[in-house]
């Protein structure tokens, strides 16, 4: 029978006061249940691309927000480095697989082998995975605190998604879930291409992809599997806009929207491969005042309890809804530290009963802070050999980095340098540019020369730069077709900056990805979308070096508090 073992941290010199467990097959068991009031956390697992540390944060402030309110905090997960895990960071800590199975047992062994008398179990903080097994435990009659499994499964499901935002009157791209290839097709044509294929309940958008052409599509169904599953495809009318993201926090009656974030890559690339921006500095009052009575219709109509991440895209003036997470984002640790709210603590407390006035909040958007912060993601692409470093909607970033200040251009250039993003004064710039990005890439070389950066082009791309009067150092061939060519500037570090965007056709394809590959090799900042490389710019031209160093919290106030250096 299954049994839990304990895990002396104490080496049996004295009793350990903060033993763990593991789960195996055996007669003793040597885990006494802890007296009630009792919730078990559902963990994140391990860290990997698409569920990073961002989750476990999520999971050690709810544990201990549990404790500071006189309930253990029980803790279950599968990854022994991480913070989580620690000894310390829970009442209980439980090593076991994040199955139903592996839960359940625990569960049960907490309530004294009694089904009917389970401990209350919390998902929301554990990232997809810990959502994932929500279905299950709730058809096993585990109590679950805060959104329920209704209300997760309609945002998942899109079909349910679709017309539960109908009945709102919320706009959202057109699109459809599909269940076989000829849907998948008919959808296609009739949305119109591109268009954002994805699978359901997937963490990190993997397997998200941007199609530009019916044989793409057919393509991307067949070699993907992604029909294996038997959940639906969602194929959504690819909006080339504003991406924006909204953190809240319900309580059934309230909801409180602690900031709201605008991304700097258009709409298209993963929320997590993306810079993002609190407050959204260019956002118009009336679409700020859009976003927030969306996003408590959206929560207070799904019935949401603690946490809830909502995706939208401005396109062409209107505000649509891409996607609603009914749990914690990565952008909850962010958005805490920024704001000076503690989330998942309020949260927490509301899943124990607590409304958010009895917390000293209320619902709406709280004000805004002094200051202006930029997540930044962090790529390791130079250790995964082979991976493209393309940005697109399947996460590629291993971690983040957070720049704050007083103004826009400063937090950006610290976000930038926080993240290795730097190119060294005066150093040359390879630019390689699509031609649908030619035009807007002639503003960006502008500013690059306005630095003192040399420009090296591609034939292409340098053409069209002289065509509109932006000098041009050196035009370098295409791989394999004259000297020097373009991989052969980056391999002898000729250039110690590469922006490239990739076309459409199968021969930029497989040029673009040797360059960027060749790039990150070297240790050659490389940037793969138009929006982050006007960003850098625009950083260095508004003078983002000369920022300020101040502890977080003086941010957060009014008062000018005088810099460290």
């Amino acid at each position: 029978m299954p049994v839990h073992k304990l895990v002396d941290t104490c080496a049996a010199e004295f009793a350990a006061e903060t033993p763990y467990f593991y789960a195996t097959y055996e007669d003793e068991d040597e885990a006494p249940p802890l007296a009630p009031p009792k919730v078990a956390v559902v963990g994140a697992g391990p860290i990997r691309i698409g569920q990073g540390i961002e989750f476990d944060y999520c999971s050690v402030k709810a544990a201990q927000a549990l404790h500071r309110s006189g309930v253990a905090a029980i803790m279950l997960n599968n990854n022994p480095e991480t913070v989580s895990t620690d000894f310390d960071a829970s009442d209980r800590l439980y090593v076991v697989p994040l199955d139903a199975e592996s839960i359940i047992d625990v569960l049960a062994h907490e309530a004294g082998g009694r089904l009917d008398a389970l401990p209350p179990v919390i998902v929301q903080f554990g990232g997809q995975t810990a959502i994932n097994v929500a279905a299950d435990l709730a058809a096993a009659g585990v109590p679950i605190l805060g959104t329920d499994q209704e209300a997760i499964d309609i945002a998942e499901d899109r079909r349910r998604f679709e017309r539960f935002l109908r009945e709102l009157g919320i706009p959202q791209p057109p699109g459809a879930g599909v269940l076989s290839l000829e849907e998948a097709l008919a959808t296609a044509e009739r949305i119109g291409y591109p268009v954002l294929v994805r699978p359901s309940y997937v963490l990190g958008g993997r397997a998200m992809e941007v199609v530009y052409r019916r044989e793409q599509l057919e393509r991307y169904l067949v070699t993907s599997g992604a029909f294996a599953s038997g959940r639906p495809v969602l194929i959504d009318k690819y909006l080339d806009g504003i991406e924006l993201e909204v953190d809240a926090i319900c309580d059934g009656r309230e909801v409180l929207v602690p900031g709201i974030m605008q991304h700097i890559e258009r709409a298209g690339v993963h929320s997590g491969d993306s810079f993002a921006v609190y407050p959204a500095v260019e956002l118009p009052h009336e679409h700020v005042e859009t976003l927030v009575r969306y996003t408590t219709e959206i929560a207070l109509a799904l019935g949401a309890r603690g946490l809830i991440n909502i995706q939208f895209v401005l396109h062409e003036g209107t505000v649509y809804v891409l996607e609603v997470n009914p749990r914690a984002s990565r952008t909850v640790p962010f958005l805490s530290k920024v704001t000076g709210v503690p989330m998942v603590e309020v949260a927490t407390r509301i899943l124990l009963g607590q409304t958010l006035a009895e917390q000293g909040y209320r619902g709406g958007l709280w004000p805004r802070q002094p200051l202006v912060a930029v997540k930044a993601p962090v790529f390791s692409m130079a250790k995964l050999h082979g991976v493209d470093v393309q940005l697109g909607p399947e996460m590629k970033s291993t971690g983040e980095a957070m720049g704050v200040d007083r103004t826009f251009e400063a937090a950006l250039a610290k976000a930038f340098l926080a993240a290795g993003l730097v190119i060294p004064p005066g150093a040359p710039v390879l630019l390689s540019l699509a031609n649908e990005d030619k035009p807007a890439g002639v503003e960006l070389a502008r500013g690059l020369v306005a630095l003192g950066h040399p420009i090296v082009a591609t034939e292409g791309t340098a053409n069209y730069l002289r065509a509109h009067h932006v000098p041009v150092e050196l035009t370098v061939a295409h791989i394999g077709h004259g000297h020097p060519d373009v991989l052969e500037v980056i391999l002898d570090r000729t250039v110690r900056g590469v922006i490239n965007t990739p076309g459409r056709d199968e021969g930029t394809i497989q040029d673009g990805f040797l360059i960027r590959r060749a790039a990150v090799e070297r240790g050659i900042a490389c940037l793969t979308s138009l929006d982050t490389a006007r960003a850098l710019v625009r950083a260095l031209l508004g003078g983002g070096a000369s920022y300020t160093v101040q502890p977080l919290p003086a941010y957060r106030t009014r008062e000018t508090v005088p810099a460290l250096v």
